[in-house]
């Protein structure tokens, strides 16, 4: 039986070697495809069969470019190194230096330690500059990384000492530099925030479609630029990050490369102390279709590797858990040898020639520019899909004991002076003691080897990086015949605001100078508000066009894909959805071409949703139409809780440049995004805005004379009392609500003798910035005629009562309550939705005619103009309980 046993071993042994020599035949005879081709073939001959086939998504934990196939380097690896040196050192005393003189300010040195050569292989070799009329890559950078950003810029001559001296110090004298990388601070430096971490990743893959987008529709000439987005281990635990993942791989997007920085930290400990991120993210990238590069070892580790003929060595990388691998960061190198070779003789002597100094400082692959420089070409290089690098680095690499490689690195922020000339020593910075003591900044001369080269290799790639350029020319004026339908109202015909919206967005997209630039968005939600239409029209982009035959083919209204298509139908994905819009509203200063995109969604999954993409829009100057539909509380009346919208214009309140309006009627809607239009496109004000429409239809009335500057404004009077005599009660609305305050005046003036003006507020958070505005002003001019808000000035001399409502929260009134002449009677839809009647939801929560007619009855009581005793009869008139549960607590 032994010997049998040993014939099958020998046997099996045998005819593994012959399959491997075959393979190796073949390998060099016809080259890696045929291989591949052939693996496949008997995968699948195995599979019918019914041998059951090993399936892994995971390659050995080496690796992805073996050192035969490495290029070679074309830089100066000296002058490089020096370069990198210097910007650690000076990145590292922008943040000490910044806390030094508040130790409140807070910063960060450990993320860009470990990323400097990232970035710096990327800025000497790849990266290219939008000089001239190129437009450039579009990177994404690591928050956290911003000082080394600032510190290649001071040494490239474009941020001064005292810029860098003022690091977080943003109102300090001369300026200084935000803390992370924001547009709106720093307009000609920054392009894309990405303090928010997930976002980046999310905002990079739509930009990079976006980019094929515009080549697609013929926009844009064809260009092989990139779209890079650096990122941390750590921040793959937001979905956002790898959430739209398989969107990138569906759309081939070989224009987008991810730097993954697997320092294995996050804030607070290991990323994944007992397992490996890097595996880890290999599978979930690979299984979504992503080209996948692993640089784990420096080149020290390459001859070890090629003397471990029993795959020993690969074995032992793959077993040790990350949180292992921290401790060999901190631990000396005879800690490694017992822990990491002890385990195996053959082990121990693979690396019997290394010293315990030489295991211990043993580079990373993210160290290793020859390494990074090989991904970074095969990334570039490919074709058919996106390239997510995992680089292997050690977090706060080269801080010294009290960082590199400690759970407490993120948050390490100064370091006093004897951790300083360490450093300093290390990565030979040429300073004496004494100057340390100072902690100065470091910048060669002008004729510097290391000046000349850093700016050489800029220059030949196209410009300096980040740049944020501005270079288009503003639009002409939108034509008013556009816009002339919506003035004369729809007669008979009932029509919603949504409705309106999608009417004037098609005669937008007919019109021979601004059809082309409207960019429609919708997260499959088209048919919800009824832009179907638009399918055959214009057709939803695909970048491979429509390889299936649609089964509403032979309908008028056909699913219609195509590669020049204009529609981005992004499924169900606001976050994406938002990510596109960003994209568009910002093609004027990426691309140089003014895309107006207008955003259609759920108003319930807009600002509440993706508040923080919303932000981050703003924070980079996108323009734009955010379009909430369905909104309110009550004109949504069948969906119920997590649908009904009635807080998002509240909401709104917390974007500075975001301009708010809830239009009632399709003429208000056109004066809007008309006078939108020429903010944004003709002025170029970097603003962007948030309109709500409605799914209520209803007769809309022509437009009234001189009420354009009104609805601009916030406000203006829509029907004025048929009583001819001075209003004593004033009903104000907006949306679909208006409408109420509109059959409460009908009621007032007919059964009550009440004469009734109403208003229409197109937008409360215009009037509520119109208010604080001048209250400030008013507060510094003390000795000056104080100025009046617009809202005071259009109700200057009323008397009466002033009764307000909308389909959202009652907060929205109250916040304009301090410029009305009397508080008004505030009417809204606090609380949580629910499914029902429109009727039965305005009763519910007390925002339709009667809840008008007793606000403003009850007020007029108050004020002993009417009587108290009749009010109380009226309630009773009017079914209302006078115990009636509080909606808001329901």
């Amino acid at each position: 039986m032994k010997d049998k046993g040993a014939d099958d071993a020998a046997r099996r042994a045998e005819e593994t070697r012959e399959w491997l020599e075959s393979l190796d035949y073949v390998l060099d005879a016809e080259g890696p495809e045929r291989v591949t081709e052939l693996l496949d073939q008997l995968n699948g001959h195995a599979q019918q069969a019914g041998a059951a086939t090993p399936t892994t998504s995971n390659t050995p934990y080496v690796n992805t470019i073996p050192p035969h196939q490495q290029p070679p380097f074309p830089g100066s690896r000296e002058l490089e190194q020096n370069i990198r040196n210097i910007l650690r050192w000076n990145a590292m005393i922008m943040v000490v230096r910044a806390n030094r003189e508040d130790p409140t300010i807070g910063g960060h040195l450990s993320t860009y330690a470990s990323a400097a050569t990232l970035y710096e292989v990327g800025f000497n070799h790849f990266f290219c500059g939008s000089d001239g009329n190129n437009t450039g890559d579009q990177i994404y950078f690591q928050a956290h990384t911003a000082p080394g950003i600032y510190a290649r810029a001071y040494l490239e001559g474009r941020l001064s000492e005292t810029e860098l001296s003022n690091f977080r110090h943003e109102l300090a004298p001369g300026g200084g530099l935000s803390s992370y990388p924001h547009p709106w601070l720093m307009p000609e430096f920054w392009q894309f925030p990405s303090a928010s971490m997930g976002l980046s990743p999310l905002m990079a893959i739509y930009q990079a479609r976006f980019n094929h987008y515009l080549e697609d529709r013929g926009l844009k000439a064809p260009r092989n630029t990139k779209v890079w987005s650096f990122l941390g281990d750590g921040e793959t635990d937001e979905p956002e990050t790898l959430g739209a993942i398989s969107l990138a791989g569906r759309e081939q997007l070989d224009n987008l490369i991810f730097v993954i920085n697997c320092n294995l930290q996050r804030l607070d400990g290991p990323v994944r102390g007992n397992g490996k991120i890097i595996q880890e993210l290999e599978t979930i990238f690979r299984g979504a279709g992503w080209n996948v590069i692993k640089v784990i070892w420096g080149s020290d580790w390459d001859p070890l590797l090629a003397r471990d003929e029993h795959g020993l060595l690969v074995r032992r990388m793959g077993e040790i858990v990350d949180g292992q691998y921290q401790k060999y960061t901190v631990e000396n190198g005879a800690y490694g040898r017992d822990h990491f070779f002890g385990i195996d003789q053959r082990l121990m002597q693979l690396a019997e020639k290394l010293t315990d100094e030489q295991i211990r400082t043993i580079r990373r692959g993210g160290h290793d520019p020859d390494k990074v420089y090989a991904a970074y070409k095969a990334a570039a290089e490919h074709e058919g899909s996106p390239t997510v690098i995992l680089a292997k680095t050690i977090k706060g690499y080269g801080l010294g004991v009290t960082a590199e490689g400690k759970n407490v690195a993120h948050q390490q922020k100064r370091l006093d002076e004897e951790a300083l000339r360490s450093f300093r020593t290390r990565f030979g910075i040429p300073l004496s003691d004494e100057e340390v003591s100072c902690f100065p900044f470091y910048r060669p001369s002008e004729d510097s080897a290391e000046l000349k080269y850093l700016k050489e290799r800029r220059r030949s790639l196209g410009g300096y990086l980040p740049r944020r350029k501005v270079i288009n020319p503003p639009l002409a004026p939108p034509p008013d015949k556009l816009f002339a339908e919506h003035d004369e109202g729809s007669g008979e015909r009932p029509v919603s605001t949504t409705m309106s919206l999608v009417r004037l967005l098609a005669r937008l997209l007919h019109d021979a100078d601004l059809g082309q630039l409207i960019v429609p968005i919708v997260p499959d939600e088209a048919r919800t508000f009824g832009m179907e239409s638009l399918f055959r029209q214009c057709g939803i982009y695909s970048h491979v066009g429509q390889l299936y035959d649609p089964v509403d083919r032979d309908t008028l209204l056909y699913y219609k894909e195509a590669q020049d298509g204009q529609i981005l139908e992004e499924g169900i994905t606001e976050a994406g959805s938002m990510a596109s819009f960003i994209a568009a509203g910002t093609a004027y200063a990426t691309h140089g071409i003014n895309t107006i995109p207008f955003f259609i969604f759920y108003s319930m999954f807009g600002m509440q949703r993706v508040g923080d993409l919303i932000w981050a829009a703003g924070d980079m100057r996108t323009r734009g139409f955010l379009i909430g539909g369905t909104s309110g509380r009550t004109t949504l009346n069948g969906e119920g809780l997590q649908h009904q919208d009635g807080h998002s214009h509240l909401l709104a309140y917390s974007v500075p440049n975001l301009i708010t309006y809830d239009p009632a009627f399709g003429y208000e809607l056109a004066a809007i995004i008309r006078d939108g239009i020429r903010r944004m496109y003709v002025d170029q004000e970097d603003i962007f805005y948030y309109l709500t429409v409605h799914n209520e239809s209803y007769k809309m009335p022509p437009s009234p004379d001189s009420v354009e500057d009104g609805i601009l404004k916030g406000i203006y009077c829509l029907r004025r009392s048929t009583l001819g005599k001075k209003a004593s009660a004033h009903l104000f609305g907006s949306g679909p609500i208006l409408n109420e305050a509109l059959k409460a005046q009908e009621q007032l003036e007919q059964e009550f003798e009440v004469a009734t003006d109403v208003w229409s507020i197109t937008s409360f958070k215009e009037l509520h910035r119109d208010g604080v505005e001048v209250e400030r002003w008013n507060m510094l001019h003390p000795d000056e005629d104080p100025k009046t808000p617009y809202l005071s000035r259009c109700l200057g001399g009323e008397e009466g009562t002033f009764v307000v409502a909308s389909d959202f929260l009652k907060a929205l009134p109250n916040s304009l309550s301090r410029w009305f002449p009397r508080v008004p009677v505030s009417l809204g839809t606090d609380g949580f939705g629910r499914s029902d009647s429109r009727g039965a939801l305005r009763d519910f929560f007390e925002v339709d005619a009667r809840y008008y007619l007793l606000g403003a009855l009850s007020d007029l009581a108050r004020q002993y103009k009417f009587s108290a005793e009749r009010v109380a009869d009226l309630r009773s008139t009017l079914n209302i309980h006078p115990d009636k549960i509080n909606p808001v607590s329901s």
